[in-house]
């Protein structure tokens, strides 16, 4: 999707926290569960007003402060496709100089409920490809995640279950929206300082 169509401006510095947003690239991906964090990472940014993103660590990169006085934030879509999202933020990661636990991955869940969202510091990677892609190339798993439920089938069965993640939305328009409003909303308060050490029920 278009991500913040907005004035060009710099992109150099250090910034507080570096965003990543997981997701695979190309409209047919558009709007399908496992790009969920792509759509949050991208309402989020556009609520602060950044710079329209360039191509920059193999992904779509844009920085900006998140309000006048505010946090300065990095937002990172990587064009890599999901299972090497690593290659694309691991480069940021080293260029800004962002600590580990400055980095947060903006994903989708299976295995929270639609609508759930969840916030923490490390933690198992849950056999999320994106996720295992960050920990071999950031040098660890302690980033944080903002994790978006999803829902999943009621299988383990990987012939359903994938096409399931890699599917569109089936609820209704108004609850996707509502669930990328509030897990946007989520992220704002992780980076703004409030709650300090993000961990909300599952």
């Amino acid at each position: 999707m278009g991500l913040l169509r907005r004035r060009e401006e710099g992109d150099g510095g250090r910034v507080d926290w570096l965003i990543v947003g997981l997701g695979n690239p190309g409209d047919k991906h558009a709007g399908t569960r496992h790009n969920v964090g792509f759509d949050v990472v991208a309402l989020a940014a556009e609520r602060w007003d950044l710079p329209r993103a360039k191509k920059k660590y193999a992904g779509l990169y844009t920085e900006g402060r998140t309000g006048p006085g505010g946090a300065r934030v990095g937002v990172l879509l990587p064009q890599t496709f999901m299972n090497d999202s690593g290659r694309s933020a691991g480069p940021a990661r080293g260029a800004l100089h962002v600590p580990l636990d400055r980095v947060v991955a903006v994903h989708d869940e299976i295995d929270l409920p639609f609508g759930r969202i969840h916030a923490r510091l490390g933690g198992g990677l849950a056999g999320h490809n994106g996720l295992k892609s960050l920990d071999r190339e950031l040098g660890g798993r302690d980033f944080r995640r903002l994790r978006v439920g999803v829902g999943r089938p009621d299988s383990t069965d990987p012939a359903i279950v994938v096409p399931y993640v890699l599917g569109r939305f089936t609820e209704p328009k108004d609850d996707v929206r509502a669930l990328v409003k509030s897990a946007a909303d989520e992220l704002e308060r992780l980076v703004t300082g409030e709650p300090a050490d993000l961990e909300t029920p599952a």
